[in-house]
């Protein structure tokens, strides 16, 4: 059995100490943070937390880690990204520069469909070794769940290749995965005339043969303007549930499309962008159990406007905070930086950040009782920072890394 004692933590926020399966609105402020405390880890488990008052004699059969100054925190779960990709889109980032927008872009045959064209030429293998260095890089920033979307493929072929490359990712990091299916990304080039057809495809080829292979634990809908419709979002995710895969939504980012309102009505888990989003998707919110993801990353990069996380918030909602990692409209998956975006922009406290990076990301994976906080009985994914004097620093240096250590599942990193 292999034993891990964090001793003389600063500030140990542990985030829940009541198995809370989520935090909304006054909750999120509340880290349940002990001062001067120990967390015991058996294998990968949690097994004790508490003051140093009664921390454990460690004997010798346990590594010790002395955590002075520092804070440990949970691990991060960033419950949206496009972690498999082909490749970089530069030259698109060049035109958006040069003032044509991402719906611009995306007309003349860029943004995603690009990325499916590229992807369509490579193998498994090519896309395999790619997404191993992006989640090593997200590790080693503290991200310790992730959930992969396919969705660059577009073709039956090719949508399995990008959740088989994802499920494969376990065999090479320790991250924990969970993935979704999401060949209602955009209407593939050779289907421009032919929408139902492409439909038809994801319904009854697609969907059928990734629950075949048990590929994905979700499944995910576009469902905005110039990608697809309220009515076209409820034909997928009717055949999706047959099949057994939980709903989870891309909503209002480029408009007020009826997203929110129609993964709600699927009983989403999440719905997610939400920059277009407005009181009458709060008040349906509110009434739901689906949590609002928020991807500051994508605002920041693309020069639009943020989602109202702290209407939510105020209003008593459960926000989550993710990053939309992927090679478009948010090439970044460094969820420290995502607080940064959450605080200095979305003007959450540092508390609520951590909250929605942690917690209720965990909710939005349906995960909240292995991962996002820490308690017993759940995952060993811990944090420890740099020496500070309190959480707020953790957003405040918003490019430096202040992750000192990442274990995950009770194994620490050599960063």
């Amino acid at each position: 059995m292999t034993k891990l004692l964090l001793a003389n933590i600063r500030d140990l926020h542990c985030v829940s100490s009541s198995g809370e399966e989520r935090k909304a609105g006054l909750q999120m402020k509340n880290t349940a943070v002990r001062k001067d405390a120990w967390v015991l880890v058996e294998n990968d488990m949690i097994v004790g937390v508490g003051g140093m008052d009664d921390c454990p004699d460690p004997g010798s059969d346990t590594e010790v880690i002395v955590c002075t100054g520092s804070l440990v925190l949970p691990g991060f779960v960033d419950s949206h990204t496009h972690l498999v990709f082909p490749e970089s889109r530069e030259k698109e980032y060049v035109d958006r520069i040069r003032g044509l927008s991402y719906e611009e872009i995306a007309k003349r045959g860029g943004g995603i469909l690009n990325s499916a064209r590229r992807l369509r030429e490579m193998s498994e293998n090519e896309l395999l070794e790619g997404a191993i260095q992006r989640a090593w890089e997200i590790l080693y920033l503290g991200t310790t769940t992730v959930e992969i979307k396919s969705g660059y493929g577009l073709t039956t072929e090719d949508e399995l290749k990008m959740l088989r490359v994802a499920n494969n990712l376990r065999n090479y990091c320790p991250i924990g995965i969970k993935t979704t299916f999401l060949g209602a990304h955009a209407i593939p080039a050779e289907y421009k005339e032919n929408r139902q057809g492409y439909i038809d495809l994801v319904i009854q080829e697609m969907l059928p043969k990734v629950a075949d292979e048990g590929l994905a634990d979700f499944v995910d809908v576009f469902c905005d303007e110039g990608f697809f419709t309220v009515g076209e979002t409820e034909l997928i995710l009717k055949a999706a549930r047959y099949y057994g895969l939980t709903p989870k939504i891309h909503a209002n980012e480029i408009a007020n499309s009826g997203g929110v309102q129609v993964g709600i009505a699927h009983d989403a888990l999440s719905v997610d962008h939400l920059e277009c989003a407005g009181p009458e998707e709060i008040a349906a919110l509110i009434n739901s159990n689906t949590i609002p993801t928020v991807l500051p990353g994508c605002s920041f990069f693309l020069g639009i406007g943020y989602a109202p996380a702290r209407k939510m918030i105020d209003a008593g909602l459960p926000v989550c905070i993710a990053s939309d990692y992927n090679p478009g409209s948010s090439p970044a998956g460094n969820m420290q930086f995502m607080q940064s975006l959450g605080c200095t922009i979305m003007r959450l406290l540092p508390e609520e950040a951590l909250v929605a990076t942690t917690l209720n990301g965990a909710a939005a994976l349906g995960l909240s009782d292995q991962v996002g906080s820490i308690e017993v009985g759940k995952r060993a994914d811990l944090l420890i920072t740099e020496p500070m004097d309190s959480l707020a620093r953790l957003p405040y240096y918003h490019t430096r890394d202040q992750i000192k250590t990442v274990i995950v599942g009770g194994q620490v990193l050599q960063k």
